[in-house]
């Protein structure tokens, strides 16, 4: 006898509506019954939809989702959440592709806005969930990976997958809470100003985590001060019970702690009492002593231990044990393009899923710590988002990389001119824009005992130059005693 899979019900159209302020228009007969019409997953994307869906029709700088709404009905949507306005302009061909379909609309004001809404009533709807809210310029999605592991030992927890942190991938994600889910632990990300304050109002976590506050999207909010003010945010949904968990040595310690309604706890080596203490390893990681006994945290460089403390202070925030803490630092694997290390001949440190200045002084800084006999090779792909701090930012970068211990250094990208003048007769290097001669100069560089150092924000995909590499000989070579 087969087994029957039962569509779990998300929300019904009723719980909808009434949760975005918005306006049921009915497409056909099958829909006519409001509190049986519902839904069991939310899509923004109409190839994503499933029997069942929600789609929410998004506007965005290039595509308009009003204009997949027929294709998401026909994929088998069952309801649609589109705007007053393209109803206005549109409204009897959207109904008609409803109508096809026996699906329903609802008509809101703005669509973003109803799917931060929908979600935000979803997630009120577990009461007993506590729920965790992780930010910060860089480290976020480490902290949310790790803490998870160190959680998920001894309780249920849920997590928002990959990087899904922004305006529309947490409400996406809180999507995925179920009743057995005791912790929900979930990265707040930004690219335009103000989008913190509304992923807390989505969220409005319990326990706030802020990872530091760096220049990673300084182009977007102009200095410091106002990433600082911005990545505080996530602290704006407190009411006097919840707690904030703010980094002990940041330039802004001070301020992520005033005026907190809540109570406010610091996190770092000095500050967890927990912690005993690390060892870099160099490619090996990092040993790590938690409660008295070592543990080995695989991911490697001091960027990487501040991302474990932050993760244990949130396990022990929430109750978990100490052993449970080390299982999951034990367990702990890189991320696609975030510090892996793939050994061969040459060794190679792929780092590059993002940029910004205190990532790229982290991995060069890594790189001239390990031991290692061959020649180590960086290549540097430009930050970007740094705005009017572009020039300034990518010359200090060429500074760094000329007291750095780089043999030959590889600079790709527009912005890395910036970086030239600092290395001119102090390192072997060469700079372009173009991929295929980069490729093609990097292929004739390397040699098999090379450390292979690749680092430069997502937009430049670092990571194509993997396929070109030259494959020497089989054996590995090992980070052994030397400069």
């Amino acid at each position: 006898m087969g087994v029957v899979m039962v569509e779990r019900t998300l929300m019904t159209i009723t719980e909808l509506a009434e949760a975005v302020d918005g306006n049921i228009l009915t497409g056909g007969p099958a829909s006519q019954d409001r509190n049986v019409s519902s839904f069991s997953s939310v899509v923004i994307d109409s190839r994503m939809v499933k029997s069942g869906s929600l789609f929410v029709a998004l506007v965005g700088e290039r595509q308009d989702g009003h204009d997949f709404v027929s294709v998401a009905f026909k994929a088998g949507a069952r309801i649609a959440l589109v705007s007053s306005s393209c109803m206005e302009k549109d409204g009897a061909s959207l109904l008609a592709a409803a109508e096809k379909a026996s699906g329903s609309l609802v008509v809101v004001e703005n669509t973003l806005r109803a799917l931060q809404a929908a979600a935000h009533a979803y997630v009120l709807r577990f009461p007993r969930l506590i729920r965790v809210g992780i930010t910060g310029s860089s480290g976020k999605t480490t902290t949310k990976e790790l803490t998870a592991a160190m959680i998920g030992i001894e309780r249920r927890v849920v997590m928002n997958e990959g990087n899904l942190n922004s305006e529309t991938g947490l409400p996406l994600s809180v999507f995925s809470i179920r009743e057995a889910d005791e912790i929900g632990v979930f990265e707040l990300g930004m690219n335009r100003q103000g989008e913190i304050s509304e992923l807390a109002s989505v969220l409005f976590p319990h326990i706030a985590l802020i990872t530091n506050v760096g220049t990673a999207h300084i182009g977007i909010l102009g200095n410091r001060d106002g990433i600082a003010k911005e990545k505080k945010e996530i602290f704006s949904r407190f009411d006097g019970n919840q707690l904030a968990l703010v980094p002990e040595a940041d330039p802004y310690t001070s301020y992520l702690a005033s005026g907190v309604r809540g109570t406010v706890k610091y996190w770092g080596p000095k500050s967890l009492a927990t912690f005993g203490g690390a060892r870099s390893l160099g490619l090996d990681g990092t040993e790590f002593v938690w409660d008295g006994k070592p543990v080995r945290l695989a991911l490697p460089g001091a960027h990487n231990l501040q991302d474990a403390l932050a993760a244990a202070a949130i396990a022990e925030a929430v109750g978990v044990s100490s052993q449970a803490i080390r299982a999951g630092i034990a367990a702990a694997k890189p991320l696609f393009g975030r510090g892996e290390i793939l050994r061969g001949r040459p060794t190679v440190i792929r780092d590059c899923y993002n940029a910004n200045p205190e990532s790229m002084e982290a991995a060069i800084s890594f790189c001239d710590s390990v031991e290692w006999l061959g020649r180590r090779v960086y290549v540097i792909g430009a930050m970007r988002e740094l705005g009017a701090n572009a020039e300034s930012s990518h010359a200090r970068l060429g500074e760094l990389l000329a007291a750095s211990k780089g043999d030959e250094i590889f600079l790709y990208g527009e912005e890395t001119s910036a970086s030239v003048f600092a290395l001119k007769g102090r390192k072997t290097f060469f700079q372009t824009s173009d991929f295929e001669l980069l490729s093609d100069r990097l292929a004739a560089a390397l040699r098999p005992e090379d450390l292979l150092l690749l680092k430069g924000s997502r937009a430049l995909a670092l990571e194509r130059l993997m396929e070109r590499l030259p494959i020497f000989p089989a054996g590995d070579v090992p980070a052994r005693r030397g400069d």
